[in-house]
């Protein structure tokens, strides 16, 4: 029934102002309680459905549980829990990846969605701003999913229709916070669909030591690393150009002798090439006798990057017409063009004639020399456009440790920092931890590069220089 004290009455403020003396209150309608319990009663009958869909598992073993003590007692109900006890210690220690998989993964997505994120859903989402209102209402993005790995969270949320995944993009520090993870990420699968990936704890923390010289090279996925959820991580050099950028001591000689150690049967076999500018003469000389070109100095880098221009040219001229893809072999190898720092020859070197001629060639050769089989692997620690202005030329790009934030998107481009690739916050104790993102995919992935030691370069070019055989 509606109140009949005030309701709807006009009523002085307490404050009146000449534009408005009068005010009316809202009318307030008392919900009678029988509508209040039917209501609670629905939610029950509602949860009591859904439990089978959800967790069909345990609600399973539950009614099989109950039924076996109705029929036999609670003696033949421990004699089934026991064989069920003893069957799934078999399982664990005969199957464990199995096990793993199916059963303790499973527990623990169920564990996590009931008392980490049902639990705490609405508070973190309403502080962090990702609550919306209409009419006096509240809505909030639904969880739909809970998945777990053997590393992360994985957390299929349904948005609220009117809002966009940029919204929870730029909440994802609070949402990391908010549910006690080191980072979350956002994963867009379609309208309204989007999956937050909340790692439980940082599987990149160990050094990872330099990985065996493969058997077999494959230009298009050398193997690097690791990536963040154990998987190898594989860097395509054929067919691409790759800008690696960090500050000092963040890993970008990891990068660049992983690739090069990936690369030893072909360069011993001599389907692979390397040319290498090393303007400091303390990274790459070290494998001097792995490259069949190599450079130290602002005049001599210039030489080398202009022979490779040259060199491509001339191929691209014997291409014309009959092939449009370059298979590597010993009279046309692939070419990766390794520039360690290269900043000095674009912007730091005192000569503008040398920066001038530099920065065309490194243009040519990013621009025409994919489909000719030369590729250009540089590293750089100052991604300014002033530095380098050449960065959207390079479609895959890896960000180790950098200064500032906003360098994030100057690397890995718009919207990367939103979806979690927080380079500038990458521990200083973790060289070699970076993000990737690759051409034609917005998902940064984060990963970490294989320590290549000095001993380990020693033997390389050692055991496989330019006329010696494979390590």
């Amino acid at each position: 029934m509606l109140r009949s004290r005030n309701a709807g009455a006009a009523v002085q403020p307490t404050a009146p102002v000449p534009a408005q003396t009068v005010r009316f209150s809202t009318p307030v309608v008392e919900t009678p309680g029988i509508f209040v319990l039917a209501r609670w009663i629905a939610r029950l009958v509602g949860l009591l459905v859904r439990l089978p869909v959800r967790f069909p598992v345990a609600v399973g073993t539950a009614a099989v549980s109950v039924a076996v003590w109705h029929a036999f007692g609670w003696v033949a109900l421990a004699v089934v829990w026991t064989v069920a006890d003893v069957g799934l210690l078999v399982w664990w220690r005969r199957w464990p990846s199995s096990f793993r998989r199916l059963v303790a993964l499973r527990a623990l997505a169920a564990w996590r969605w009931v008392w980490v994120y049902r639990r705490h859903w609405q508070p973190v989402l309403v502080v962090a701003g990702l609550a919306e209102s209409y009419q006096e209402r509240q809505y909030l993005p639904r969880i739909r999913r809970v998945t777990c790995s053997a590393w992360s969270d994985r957390v299929r949320v349904r948005l609220v229709a009117g809002t966009a995944p940029a919204d929870v993009e730029q909440r994802v520090t609070e949402l990391a916070h908010g549910f006690g993870a080191p980072s979350c990420r956002v994963t867009v699968n379609g309208p309204r669909d989007v999956v937050l990936e909340f790692p439980r704890f940082d599987t990149l923390a160990e050094p990872i030591g330099a990985l065996p010289v493969p058997r077999h090279v494959d230009l298009a996925a050398l193997p690097a690393g690791k990536r963040e959820d154990g998987a190898p991580w594989r860097l395509r050099l054929h067919g691409t150009h790759v800008l690696t950028v960090g500050v000092t001591g963040a890993g970008k000689g990891s990068v660049i002798w992983s690739a090069v150690r990936a690369m030893l049967p072909a360069i011993e076999d001599g389907t692979a090439q390397v040319w290498a500018v090393d303007p400091k003469r303390m990274e790459l000389s070290y494998g001097r006798s792995l490259f069949a070109e190599y450079a130290d100095t602002g005049e001599a880098a210039v030489g080398l990057l202009e022979a490779a221009v040259s060199m491509m040219q001339d191929r691209a001229a014997r291409y014309a017409g009959k092939q449009r893809v370059h298979t590597p072999t010993e009279a046309d190898p692939f070419v990766a063009v390794v520039v360690d720092e290269v900043a000095f020859v674009t912007a730091y070197h005192p000569d503008r004639d040398i920066r001038r001629r530099a920065e065309n060639a490194l243009a040519t050769l990013t621009s025409q020399g994919r489909s000719v089989g030369v590729s250009v692997l540089a590293a750089l620690q100052d991604p300014r456009k002033e530095v380098l202005n050449l960065r959207n030329l390079f479609p895959d790009k890896i960000a180790l440790r950098l200064d500032e934030a906003s360098q994030v998107d100057m690397v890995l481009g718009d919207g990367a920092r939103e979806r979690g690739a927080n380079a500038h916050l990458i521990d200083p104790d973790l060289p070699g931890v970076a993000f990737v993102r690759l051409e034609g995919s917005p998902a940064p992935v984060r990963v970490r590069a294989a320590f290549v030691s000095d001993a380990d370069i020693d033997a390389m070019a050692g055991g496989c220089g330019r006329g010696g055989g494979a390590v």
